[in-house]
């Protein structure tokens, strides 16, 4: 479980194709002195298990599926990504819960500044709008955010300076794909009620 606060922008080092599957590197040298082989970290909001970490490289093997279903596939050298150890039991809150289970990916369709803010708009896949809400969470590779308006086909949030500059947006462009995280609540009413709904 995350809560979509970033602690350290990471730095991938390489993306390889193993005889065991694909290998994802990526310098972190804030957290790494910090965790172990065995480790849950969400990397661009996409919980991985850390294999091995070796001074300041950690080291990911990802599923068919991780790199089906998110972005990471789209990764290569140097490719900045948002990293976040799970949450302790004891620790703070101070985001919303995150599962690390990306749902889908879509592009940017609008980013840039508006006063003293930053204007984020998102592109919704099909089938997808009733899981977010004004003023709703979501979760932006991997950030926690708050929805501040839906939109037919997007939706928008709003990015204060230090959220920018904290986390791997700071070098988001138009088109680049992001993973997208619909907050668990939405998910779980969706499955309680659906059943009701087909019955009439």
């Amino acid at each position: 479980m995350f809560t979509g606060l970033i602690e350290e922008v990471g730095t991938v080092i390489a993306l390889r194709v193993r005889d065991h599957g694909t290998e994802l590197q990526i310098a972190a040298p804030g957290i790494a002195k910090y965790v172990s082989a065995g480790e849950s970290i969400a990397v661009n909001g996409c919980c991985l298990t850390l294999t091995s970490c070796r001074s300041d490289c950690l080291s990911f093997d990802l599923l068919e599926e991780t790199i089906a279903r998110t972005n990471l596939s789209n990764l290569r050298q140097n490719s900045p990504v948002n990293l976040e150890r799970a949450l302790r039991a004891d620790g703070l809150l101070g985001g919303h819960f995150i599962q690390g289970h990306v749902d889908c990916v879509a592009p940017i369709i609008a980013f840039g500044p508006k006063g003293a803010d930053f204007r984020l708009e998102v592109e919704l896949p099909e089938n997808s709008g009733h899981y977010v809400a004004s003023k709703g969470s979501i979760a932006v590779n991997g950030i926690s955010l708050t929805i501040a308006e839906v939109l037919p086909r997007s939706f928008e949030v709003w990015i204060i300076p230090y959220t920018k500059h904290h986390t791997n947006l700071e070098r988001a462009t138009i088109g680049d794909l992001a993973n997208l995280e619909f907050d668990i609540l939405a998910k779980y009413v969706e499955r309680m009620v659906a059943p009701s709904l087909t019955k009439k």
